[in-house]
């Protein structure tokens, strides 16, 4: 039955008398002319679809301006209409909420995390200019999920996997709590059927088996907060498929063994009622150790208030109560959407509904700073998808935290002052590592140091958003430090070799030769090896590329290929000039050189036909063919600069190098080296092993690949 313009007014002066009724019969009649004629997939007109969504919306009792967008939001997308013609007829603030709405539909929502994190993006954006766009927009999701059978399995799918994991969790994230299940429980039906149907089956057997449990349960409360004096509204329902199934899930348990499996609602007349009602709960019914949250003293970010606990009712059975006054329950009714609500025919002044603006900035802000999209998808789900603890500073402020979090995520959530100079905490006076997930109640002191930095490990460590960002933030800019300096010593050493002064004046006609925005990003690129000292060099000495006096050509250093036959050499073993090597053919990709030791050999025993006795040219090489050294070097100021100035001196090019490990006392790094010759290689290693501070030098070969290591170019004999 289609809703008219006279049900949709009705219904909006029931809980606002001052509604302009003129303005919603004319957004109603304006929406059915421009949507006249579209259809829905079911057949019906499309416009039973704004209006659905508009009912919705007036069901949560919000303001005309929500309402009459929720009649036209599939108008300037779907239609003639245009945003100056619904300025003009309906004002600025409709038509900036309808083109949010468009916006948003216009996101195409898609599973694939890169996409998904655009979207949140884009998603958080939208929603911190008016946050009515996302309330048009979950009503509209909430509509077509409830009429998704007319599509096809395939877009029902789709859709149903939107709205699990993106638009029910941001429901939940908004205070929604009523719209989240219902969301769930309808994408539930579309992509587990079988599980749903299941669960439903077995209520309908215990309910039989039991009779009506949630009547029994009901009466007994009413009656016990009857003798107790306190008037009290209870309500008792049966959790939703969808939530019993995730508690199956998460707990590894069947249905049968489940025992909170229903949950009751006491709505009193004060903050005092609250507390004696629990005192009257607990004291007829066994109180379940844990399950005890007091949302009213330390309230949700959105806004929510309530005293939740679990007890053991009839028969030994498990059963969730929650205890609010009437405008906690409006609040935990509507979440963040309280704040446009009436009630009693008057703009609602809550006093608990959350300051909309306040809210959207707080979930978006800690995701401004993340720049990659795995790392903020990574940042949403953490704040959307998780419950909160509360945890005291020494001083006694409550800080507010996700579920599992440490006192890393504390120490952030404090300042990112704090955050980065950690070097230990206390929880309940006690020293505790900072992997200890803390606990509801527990009073964390940070401990700091000067001089402190992030740790790596950290990421692993810290749950929120708000802590991985600072520390990924801090890690870029010491490891920029860390490039920066070092490639400053690779330019001199490179420079060096050539005869030439890495002088202020070359590094800057370098880094603009390469249009880079300045030397420091020049040295970060040397440094973190997306760039090599030779480049560097021959972008201000063109000249110089290639002059290595009488060396070999390239194209003639090997001896015994036939004409026309390229060659690269094995990254497995990196042979070079002067050891004993064997060609390996490829039918269209020439010859792979192996050392004559390589165990990668073996795999080709049974193939003598593609085998090649090969030799290098004697005389003299160019510095071009690259092996990897192994070295542990002492972590002191210098040591790293001075071991570049000795591979620089001994006429050897560093190509890249990586840190393996990194100790208070030692680092351990493979770099690798452009030489001549293995001779050239061998004189270096007794050069670097001759250092004090070199603990351990070695030729590193890589064992577990046979891809070939193309040398600066393919050649050709």
């Amino acid at each position: 039955m289609t809703t008219t313009a006279d049900d949709l007014i009705s219904l909006v002066k029931g809980f606002n008398p001052k509604t302009n009724a003129k303005l919603l019969r004319c957004a109603y009649e304006y929406g059915e002319r421009m949507h006249e004629g579209q259809t829905r997939h079911s057949g019906e007109p499309y416009f039973t679809h704004p209006v659905a969504v508009a009912a919705i919306l007036a069901q949560q009792q919000l303001d005309d301006a929500t309402i009459i967008t929720a009649l036209l939001h599939d108008t300037i997308e779907d239609t003639p209409a245009s945003y100056s013609e619904v300025e003009a007829k309906f004002g600025t603030e409709v038509a900036e909420l309808v083109d949010g709405v468009t916006k948003l539909t216009n996101l195409q929502l898609t599973s694939t995390e890169t996409k998904q994190a655009e979207n949140f993006r884009k998603l958080f954006m939208a929603m911190s200019k008016d946050l009515r766009v996302i309330l048009v927009k979950l009503a509209d999701r909430l509509h077509n999920m409830r009429t998704i059978k007319a599509m096809r399995f395939e877009k029902q799918a789709q859709k149903a996997r939107e709205t699990m994991d993106i638009f029910a969790p941001l429901a939940g994230r908004m205070g929604m709590q009523w719209m989240r299940e219902e969301l769930e429980d309808l994408a539930f039906r579309v992509l587990n059927p079988d599980a749903r149907a299941s669960i439903i089956r077995r209520f309908i057997t215990l309910q039989r088996e039991t009779g009506d449990v949630i009547q029994r349960i009901t009466n007994d409360m009413r009656k016990e907060l009857g003798k107790a004096g306190i008037e009290a509204e209870v309500f008792g329902r049966a959790k939703k498929p969808y939530s019993i199934w995730r508690k199956m899930e998460e707990k590894e348990q069947s249905f049968s063994r489940l025992s909170d499996i229903y949950g009751f609602r006491i709505i009193v007349g004060s903050e005092e009622d609250c507390y004696r009602t629990l005192g009257a709960i607990h004291q007829r019914w066994r109180a379940v150790p844990g399950r005890f949250k007091d949302y009213i003293s330390q309230p949700k970010s959105n806004g929510y208030r309530s005293i939740h606990t679990t007890v053991s009712g009839r028969d030994g059975k498990r059963v969730e109560v929650q205890i609010r006054t009437r405008q906690m329950h409006d609040v935990a009714e509507s979440g963040v959407a309280a704040h446009w609500s009436y009630r009693d025919g008057v703009r609602s002044e809550n006093p608990f509904a959350v300051d909309p603006v306040k809210w959207i900035s707080t979930l978006t802000e800690q995701f401004d700073a993340e720049e990659d999209h795995e790392s903020f998808l990574e940042a949403v789900k953490l704040e959307m998808y998780t419950d909160k603890v509360f945890c005291f500073t020494p001083k006694g402020e409550v800080i507010k935290l996700p579920r599992g979090a440490t006192p890393i995520d504390f120490a952030y959530a404090i300042h990112t002052r704090i955050g980065s100079a950690c070097v230990g905490a206390k929880v309940d006076g006690l020293r505790v590592p900072l992997w200890t997930r803390l606990k509801n109640g527990q009073s964390v002191e940070i401990i700091t140091a000067e001089g402190q930095t992030p740790q790596a490990t950290w990421l692993d460590i810290a749950t929120t958003g708000k802590a991985k960002t600072a520390v990924r933030r801090s890690l870029r800019e010491l490891d920029r430090e860390r490039f920066i300096k070092l490639g400053h010593e690779l330019a001199r050493s490179a420079f060096e070799h050539v005869g030439k002064r890495a002088t202020d004046k070359v590094l800057q006609t370098v880094a603009r030769n390469m249009r880079l925005k300045d030397t420091d990003t020049l040295m970060e690129k040397l440094g973190s090896a997306e760039l090599t000292g030779r480049e560097v060099v021959e972008a201000v000495y063109p000249d110089l590329r290639g002059r290595e006096g009488d060396a070999i050509d390239r194209k003639r250093a090997v001896i015994g290929l036939e004409p026309g036959q390229s060659f690269d050499r094995a990254a497995c073993c990196e042979p070079l000039p002067g050891e004993r090597i064997v060609g390996i053919t490829f039918r269209g990709k020439g010859v792979t050189l192996h050392a004559i030791d390589c165990d990668k050999l073996s795999a080709y025993e049974d193939q003598p036909e593609r085998w090649l006795d090969l030799r290098w040219h004697d005389g003299s090489h160019p510095t071009v063919y690259d092996a990897t050294l192994d070295l542990t070097i002492g972590n002191d100021r210098g040591v790293l600069g001075r071991i570049c100035t000795l591979i620089g001196e001994a006429d050897a090019n560093i190509a890249d190098l990586t840190f393996i490990e990194r100790k208070p006392d030692f680092f351990r790094l493979l770099m690798r080296i452009e030489f001549r010759d293995a001779s050239h290689l061998h004189r270096l290693m007794m050069t670097l092993e001759a250092d004090s501070d070199v603990a351990q030098i070695s030729r590193h070969r890589d064992r577990g690949t046979t891809q070939s290591r193309p040398d600066p170019a393919k050649v050709t004999p």
